[in-house]
């Protein structure tokens, strides 16, 4: 499922490795409480831009650079099935693949490179969900294409759109599920796959999404996560009522901004967790950055570069940095009620990392070989610099995530 719109008029053509853009100014700082730096006992840089719910003070796994990895990618595109057509950057015709040859490295410690056969080992006889948006989906892909290596993923459900799927490794007793619920709270969507809307969306701030609700007491872990979704125009609901809305012009309603309903629907989903009788191991992922420039996604934006930013070369935008405060504030709240409940809660931080991979997003190969045909400077593409091509960046979330797993 792609978060995108039709065809643009825009005129993007994909540019070589050649092509790179003046360095952005450097990253804003993000507010950290003693509160939270004492509930997380980790290390916190002096900016506050990096920390994360680790038991252990010896390293943040968060705050590092992208270095050139001669190893390459655990897969390929023809070594793993389970690449949606979208994010099949190479098959697709991108013509470099040096985007593959980066691995995330924390400056003050080695992170471990992730290992299947041990993941699959600590996960026996286990339930693993990603809920969230189409970028979760993203990371289950990543993560199936690895542990398949090792043993053939069956998958033993989908719903009927294949947005929410269940993969079963029947040699661990292993559940991997990833659930689509873009608001984590229940709302009526009228998108088809490519983002043409027929309705405007109607989102119920006090009322979670059954679509996982319903099977919560079925896992022993999940990951979950916001973001972008909530930035579309929407209405809305609260006691049965309607509340406000976001960007609803001629709606005569009040306008409470992205913002309010982010915040709403983090507390209600967190809250939930915190207090349930059923403890799940939680991990909240931070905002994912997009990489568009000189245009958004649709009017016109790209994403050409082909190697990683190096820290202090971009900055997070406006809107990035309005949803990371949001989410923190959540979470801090969060991790206080589940620290006193005995929950283990921990924040999965990829908004720096990501932030400095541009080079990793589809662009305009989220489609077979775009640019063909008589004039390929001609062509109409429309570019994908939200989610990543697999193999790519986000393969080294799953080292992040084993590390939490094994020793956080």
């Amino acid at each position: 499922f792609i978060q995108l719109s039709p065809v643009l008029e825009a005129d993007p053509e994909f540019v070589e490795e050649k092509a790179w853009s003046p360095p952005l100014p450097p990253v804003a700082d993000a507010p950290v409480t003693d509160d939270l730096r004492a509930m997380n006992g980790s290390k916190v840089s002096d900016n506050g831009f990096h920390f994360h719910d680790l038991v252990t003070a010896k390293c943040d796994i968060f705050r590092g650079a992208w270095v050139p990895d001669s190893a390459g990618p655990f897969y390929t595109t023809s070594t793993c099935r389970l690449i949606e057509d979208h994010q099949n950057c190479m098959k697709n015709g991108r013509p470099d693949s040096g985007y593959t040859r980066w691995r995330w490295t924390p400056h003050d410690c080695e992170l471990p490179r992730f290992n299947p056969e041990r993941f699959l080992d600590f996960m026996k006889n286990k339930s693993f969900a990603f809920i969230g948006d189409s970028i979760s989906r993203n990371h289950v892909q990543s993560l199936l294409c690895i542990l398949s290596q090792v043993e053939p993923a069956l998958e033993v459900y989908h719903d009927k759109e294949y947005k929410s799927k269940r993969w079963y490794f029947p040699s661990h007793d292993f559940t991997l599920s990833v659930i689509w619920s873009p608001f984590l709270t229940k709302a009526s969507i009228f998108e088809d796959n490519d983002g043409v809307s027929t309705d405007i969306i109607q989102l119920h701030l006090d009322e979670l999404d059954t679509v996982w609700l319903e099977q919560f007491k079925n896992f022993d872990y999940i990951e979950i996560a916001g973001g972008k979704w909530f930035l579309k125009t929407a209405i809305y609901h609260e006691n049965n009522t309607i509340s406000g809305c976001h960007n609803c012009r001629g709606k005569n309603l009040t306008e409470l901004g992205f913002e309010y309903a982010y915040q709403k629907a983090l507390n209600a989903t967190l809250k939930f967790i915190t207090s349930s009788k059923h403890e799940v191991h939680t991990f909240f992922r931070t905002t994912t950055p997009d990489h568009f420039e000189n245009g958004e996604w649709n009017t016109g934006g790209y994403c050409n570069r082909t190697g990683p930013f190096k820290l202090g070369e971009v900055n997070l935008s406006d809107i990035d940095a309005v949803m990371r405060k949001i989410e923190l504030e959540e979470f801090e709240k969060a991790a206080a009620t589940g620290l006193k409940n005995g929950l283990n809660l921990r924040l999965f931080d990829t908004t720096n990392l990501s932030l400095l991979r541009p080079d990793g997003h589809p662009g305009p190969y989220r489609v077979f070989h775009p640019f063909t045909g008589k004039d390929k400077n001609a062509a109409k593409v429309q570019n994908d610099c939200l989610h990543w091509c697999l193999p790519g960046p986000i393969d080294s979330w799953n080292d992040l995530i084993m590390e939490l797993l094994l020793n956080g």
